[in-house]
């Protein structure tokens, strides 16, 4: 799999019936490998072992409905009341992020009302904090550490 730009990371892999899989700590099970879930699992891995979000928090690739269609968010980080902090969009590394993408996930975003966004194709990364009273999100550098994040809810 393509090099991403995300710390280095020790996945377990397995080959069955020739195709690759990656086992996803959230879901507790191998998942076929395919490119965009490449990202999604060094996503998981930064938020938990770089932003220091516990598992318990994080939930991947779950139904939501949009407009009464119903649509697959990639991850979403909780907060402690239940609430969603952060929703992430992911894209295989091939796929630019465009103004689509930022489309897509300020849908999925109405419906679900985090605070932080996340989009990536593993390459590029771009955060963002939710101006609900203005309706627009504020381009950050980074996304929050749990403790600090935790200390402001």
């Amino acid at each position: 799999m393509q090099q991403l730009n995300f710390p280095s990371y020790n996945f377990r892999l397995k080959n069955s019936e020739n195709k690759v899989s990656i086992f996803d700590e959230i879901r507790k099970k191998f998942i076929i490998l395919t490119p965009e879930e490449w990202v999604r699992q060094h996503v998981i891995q930064f938020l938990i072992q770089e932003k220091k979000y516990p598992k318990s928090l994080i939930n991947v690739e779950k139904v939501l409905n949009v407009n009464g269609l119903r649509k697959r968010y990639d991850i979403v980080v909780f907060n402690p009341n239940g609430t969603i902090f952060i929703l992430v969009e992911c894209k295989a590394p091939e796929i630019k992020t465009s103004q689509a993408t930022f489309d897509q996930i300020a849908r999925y975003n109405m419906t679900l009302n985090a605070q932080f966004l996340m989009v990536t194709n593993g390459l590029n990364h771009y955060f963002c904090q939710m101006d609900f009273d203005n309706e627009k999100y504020n381009f950050l550098q980074a996304l929050p550490y749990y403790e600090l994040a935790n200390s402001t809810i």
